[in-house]
């Protein structure tokens, strides 16, 4: 016989040797890619999913990270507002640093830190305080008013040694308070 005789003669050794195998061959090469597109755009879907416990999207959350950043808040200097004491200011603002000596500031209550600052007067300790000196940053027109400033500078330069008497209160808080107590004895 000859070689292409006997190549025809053998058995046939595929993959598929029954009717069954190839029917299931046939479904499962169209279901197959059919399935594997539906996954690709279901991952690929741009829709918002929001994940299991997650409210990093919801409205609030959006809102919160896009609040604005500072506020304005206009005061009426001339109302009269109960000013703070000179400790509660010393307290609220200047503890931070006097109370450890951070960046070389006197220490509160420290008569060898304050006295030669004390010698040059209430005026120079004011100006300091509200200008800034050195790494202290200035006062004036921050949350305090210059009235409340001055209470806490001679606050601390009193409790350094010092002998200052407390600031007058401003004019405008004292002409309001001067007018009202004759508006009440009428």
């Amino acid at each position: 016989m000859s070689d292409a005789q006997e190549l025809h003669d053998m058995p046939h050794e595929g993959p598929i040797r029954t009717p069954k195998q190839l029917v299931s061959v046939i479904v499962a090469s169209f279901v197959v890619p059919i399935v594997v597109i539906i996954v690709l755009v279901n991952y690929v879907d741009f829709s918002d999913k929001a994940g299991a416990g997650s409210t990093g999207m919801s409205p609030e959350a959006v809102a919160r990270r896009l609040q604005p950043v500072g506020s304005v808040e206009i005061r009426d200097v001339s109302s009269p507002v109960a000013a703070r004491t000179g400790e509660q200011v010393y307290q609220a603002q200047c503890s931070a640093c006097h109370a450890t000596g951070a960046a070389n500031a006197p220490k509160f209550g420290d008569a060898a830190a304050w006295g030669p600052r004390v010698k040059t007067g209430f005026e120079s300790l004011l100006n300091s305080a509200m200008n800034g000196k050195g790494a202290m940053v200035k006062q004036g027109g921050g949350d305090f008013s210059d009235y409340e400033i001055a209470r806490a500078v001679v606050y601390m330069a009193n409790q350094g040694g010092g002998k200052f008497a407390d600031p007058k209160a401003p004019a405008a808080a004292a002409s309001s308070a001067s007018a009202a107590a004759p508006a009440a004895s009428k």
